[in-house]
């Protein structure tokens, strides 16, 4: 058995375009072919190893890769592209070759502040253009004014509403920046503090261009691959401004 696993090892190294042995690609994946997603990166104790979790609960495993020296931080969601290479290898649902990762700003629920929020996490308005729970996180892509003169600052604050315990505001901090621009940002925000029995939904309140306005998403802890509606957009990297 080990030594079987082994040779399909070698393989997938050698379909990676590491200099070993030639192989067959068995599962027909096209090596010129890369896939481009957004994904959790899980880091492996304090070494440079990790595997990837999809949205949708697929995990893959690197066996090579063009970027060997970056180093992932725990529960840090990333654009990754990579080429497949074999289907179920070792209790993954797939082996790959990392080709790019860029990483996506991932945060912590942040504390309610009171009177302080506005001072602190900004009340600007942006526009929501898409929302989704994706492996345990909140993902927000949205438009806002931009001068390039700020990083601007975004947070996720729980709302101190006893009637709706799942209620949240989504808060922007453009530190007075210029607007000259609409530009588009990613966030991801990280929901392991929130324990839930069985299926909730989240209300995300957000100051919008339009006023303020209320996104509804649904939320189990127990199951966070669960997603109000399919990510249907193939987003890229460059398209997006750095937030903090």
């Amino acid at each position: 058995m080990k030594m079987m696993k082994f040779k399909m090892l070698v393989c997938l190294l050698a379909l990676a375009g590491i200099s070993f042995t030639s192989c067959n690609n068995d599962e027909g994946y096209s090596l010129d072919k890369a896939w481009y997603s957004i994904a959790t990166l899980n880091p492996m104790g304090d070494s440079k190893s990790y595997w990837l979790t999809l949205d949708d609960g697929t995990t893959i495993w690197p066996v090579a890769t063009n970027i060997p020296w970056f180093y992932p931080k725990e529960r840090q969601r990333a654009f990754v592209i990579y080429t497949l290479l074999s289907d179920e290898f070792q209790g993954y649902s797939h082996a790959a070759k990392i080709l790019d990762i860029e990483t996506i700003l991932t945060k912590p629920i942040a504390e309610n502040l009171g009177d302080g929020n506005d001072e602190k996490y900004g009340a600007d308005p942006v526009k929501i253009t898409d929302i989704w729970i994706g492996d345990g996180f909140l993902n927000i892509v949205f438009d806002f004014d931009y001068g390039g003169n700020a990083v601007h600052y975004i947070n996720l604050i729980p709302r101190n509403d006893a009637d709706t315990p799942y209620s949240f505001e989504f808060r922007h901090n453009a530190y007075n920046d210029d607007k000259r621009y609409r530009r588009s940002a990613i966030v991801a925000f990280d929901l392991s503090s929130i324990k839930t029995e069985g299926e909730v939904e989240l209300a995300i309140n957000v100051q919008t261009f339009d006023g303020e306005k209320v996104y509804k998403v649904k939320f189990d802890s127990s199951n966070p691959t669960l997603k109000t509606f399919a990510q249907n957009k193939s987003y890229k990297k460059d398209k997006f401004i750095k937030t903090r």
